[in-house]
């Protein structure tokens, strides 16, 4: 009970240098590249999970649009698999950390506007008037559509890392609390550690719907750019 509450989120090093880029790079090897005529039943389960997830996102997709299957299917990959393995005990969660998040929210998001006002610039420009809008209100109705839409990455990153954060932290004061109680009262500590075990379940279910979440929500902006 001594740990400080937030030393899982402080960035671990080895060394005396910092080993996140490691950590980022380790759930590649979980999703190993295909090298068989007939594949085994991992890699044909990953395979078949990534055609659903890919065939959702782009069916709303014009062909232009869907030229960014492969980013959108590495992203939710990505996410998925790095919030899953920061829940195993003594680990660090990258996306965990504000400033990880922004990286991957500010580009994929600059790439859809870009890609608006490159190529429907019309309907772009007209997402910051809606039609019909009052004279008096037009100052102020496009300085709202220009904070709004400036505030969409900070949205994404901020979702992602106040869920996942909240979670740990979560977990980590019941553990702490069961702990506690095993020599005080343990019936009390066995209820909450039925409570551990349902919410690292519930965890389990928010890591990999935060990833869909994410990936979903760029889908949709690319949607109303492309």
């Amino acid at each position: 009970m001594n740990e400080n509450l937030f030393a899982s989120f402080i960035t671990p090093t080895m060394m005396g240098l910092p080993i996140v880029v490691l950590i980022i790079m380790f759930p590649t090897i979980l999703f190993p590249s295909p090298n068989r005529l007939i594949n085994n039943r991992m890699v044909s389960v990953q395979q078949w999970l990534t055609n659903q997830v890919l065939k959702q996102m782009m069916m709303i997709h014009n062909p232009k649009g869907r030229t960014w299957a492969l980013m959108l299917v590495s992203l939710i990959m990505f996410i998925g698999s790095t919030n899953l393995l920061g829940l195993l005990p003594h680990s660090f969660t990258p996306t965990t950390q504000l400033s990880m998040n922004l990286g991957m929210a500010i580009p994929l998001w600059a790439g859809t506007v870009i890609l608006g006002f490159r190529h429907k610039t019309k309907a772009s420009l007209a997402h910051f008037l809606p039609q019909g809008t009052p004279m008096a209100l037009i100052p102020m109705l496009i300085i709202i559509e220009t904070i709004s839409l400036f505030i969409q990455p900070m949205a994404l990153a901020v979702r992602l890392t106040a869920n996942i954060t909240a979670g740990h932290l979560l977990m980590h004061l019941i553990g702490g609390a069961t702990l506690a109680l095993m020599s005080i009262s343990p019936t009390t500590a066995l209820i909450t550690f039925i409570v551990l075990v349902l919410l690292t379940m519930l965890e389990f279910a928010v890591a990999l719907i935060q990833a869909y979440v994410f990936t979903l929500l760029v889908n949709l902006y690319l949607h109303d750019n492309a």
